[in-house]
């Protein structure tokens, strides 16, 4: 795990990638040798962001119109010659906690599965070329709930769990991972937004970490790079909690 350049040569797209854990991840595998695709919303000005980062080419898209993920897949892999790693971030962007009442949660995760599997069946093809194929999906953010939303926050993980792990059996033949990275509260500039509008859920997330405080994104891109790498050649199927460790019980 010391070698610095140890995704020398291999060719990554991150989708969410304008800032917080998505920005991490991109910075951390190009800091690795990795060459990335950075893409994220057309307003969100990924383009001017990383314009002076070698490795790292920002893309403006639909990302979240699940109809235009192929296509955009098919323009990164373009621009990149070819494909190696996959990051799926799909996650809401929530201007309030989603609670254990809130009738648009189905409606989030089922997006969520959209996307995710529509990025997967474009990117397959590519990958399966590869001989270091790796595929990261993400999961919800601990801020997108409400502290009494322990329920759903957890069916949450459980919904990404199951979807993974049914990637992961279609690609295990070819030599290509699929795991997932849930993430507890990181301070993301989403989350950052959250906690300043409710200091209680700020400090209740404090409080349900082991670590006793809130994560940074580089904790996950951290990760990230233990699953895009060789030493990640025989996990997959599974998950990854970046928190701190749990002292609640969701």
């Amino acid at each position: 795990m010391g070698d610095p350049q140890r995704l020398y040569g291999l060719n990554a797209v991150v989708f969410r990638a304008a800032s917080g854990i998505g920005e991490a991840v991109a910075r951390t595998l190009v800091k690795h040798g990795a060459n990335v695709i950075a893409v994220d919303g057309t307003n969100s000005g990924v383009e001017r962001h990383f314009s002076n980062v070698k490795g790292i080419t920002g893309m403006a898209a639909r990302f979240t119109d699940t109809d235009a993920l192929p296509q955009i897949v098919d323009d990164a892999v373009e621009k990149l010659g070819a494909l190696d790693i996959l990051v799926n971030d799909f996650s809401p962007q929530t201007s309030t906690p989603v609670t254990e009442a809130d009738s648009a949660f189905e409606d989030m995760l089922k997006a969520r599965a959209l996307r995710t599997t529509a990025a997967f069946r474009a990117a397959l093809p590519h990958m399966k070329k590869s001989p270091a194929g790796r595929i990261i999906n993400f999961g919800f953010l601990r801020s997108c709930f409400a502290a009494d939303a322990g329920n759903v926050f957890a069916r949450a993980e459980q919904d990404l769990a199951a979807l993974t792990r049914a990637l992961a059996a279609e690609t295990g033949e070819f030599g290509i991972t699929v795991n997932y990275i849930q993430p507890g509260a990181i301070m993301t500039p989403e989350s950052r937004e959250v906690f300043r509008k409710n200091k209680a859920l700020r400090d209740y997330c404090i409080q349900g970490s082991a670590a006793r405080r809130v994560g940074e994104p580089v904790d996950v891109g951290k990760v990230a790079l233990f699953l895009a790498s060789g030493d990640a050649v025989f996990v997959s199927g599974t998950g990854i909690a970046v928190d701190g460790g749990r002292t609640y019980a969701d």
